[in-house]
């Protein structure tokens, strides 16, 4: 008797020190917020429950390779990194995945843009191993989270954002954000409803 093959992965999104550790260049924004949010050590388990459960974990970093790689400084956003790109360079300390997730780590793709799916070969990955469902955990969750689910959804996969293992700079737009992404994508669900998806 044959089984089917898992369908599902998990996509980690920016968990990097230049996200959420106060050394960070995000850090004055969001490092506050996500230490008191508890939001890491969510993610942490979940992880580690989504990996037993043999899901892949596929990790994102935003990075900037010398020559820019395929960054575009068409937003406020990408302007400021932009100026600030050798932070940003795939082996500088603050591109790294922060120490508690290093080892969770099933695939990493480095890209230039706000999705995690824009700009690298992930869509082809995930396809090639025949997953049409991810979930989403990640900072922030009104920034790469809610930008990578909605293009994830445009490219035909079903997205659930993890609602505990996400955070952003302020409650209130981690909860507008969630509500959107209620709306846009398959819905935001519980780390254990996700894994009796999967």
């Amino acid at each position: 008797m044959t089984t089917e093959p898992r369908r599902a992965a998990v996509l980690a999104l920016h968990w990097q020190v230049n996200v959420i550790k106060p050394e960070g260049f995000f850090g004055g924004m969001l490092a506050a917020p996500v230490a008191a949010s508890g939001v890491v050590d969510r993610a942490v388990a979940f992880h580690e429950r989504a990996r037993a459960a043999e899901l892949p974990v596929v990790f994102t970093r935003f990075t900037i390779p010398a020559g820019e790689g395929e960054l575009v400084r068409n937003t406020g956003f990408m302007a400021a990194v932009g100026q600030a790109q050798d932070s940003f360079r795939p082996d500088a300390p603050g591109a790294a995945l922060i120490e508690d997730m290093r080892d969770q780590a099933d695939h990493v793709v480095d890209n230039q843009k706000l999705s995690g799916l824009a700009g690298n070969d992930l869509m082809a990955w995930l396809g090639e191993r025949g997953i049409d469902t991810v979930f989403i955990t990640g900072v922030a969750t009104n920034l790469t989270v809610e930008q990578t689910a909605r293009h994830g959804t445009d490219l035909g996969l079903t997205v659930h954002v993890v609602r505990e293992c996400v955070a952003a700079a302020t409650e209130e737009a981690h909860l507008a954000s969630l509500a959107n992404l209620d709306l846009t994508t398959g819905g935001c669900l519980s780390g254990d409803e996700a894994l009796r998806l999967s």
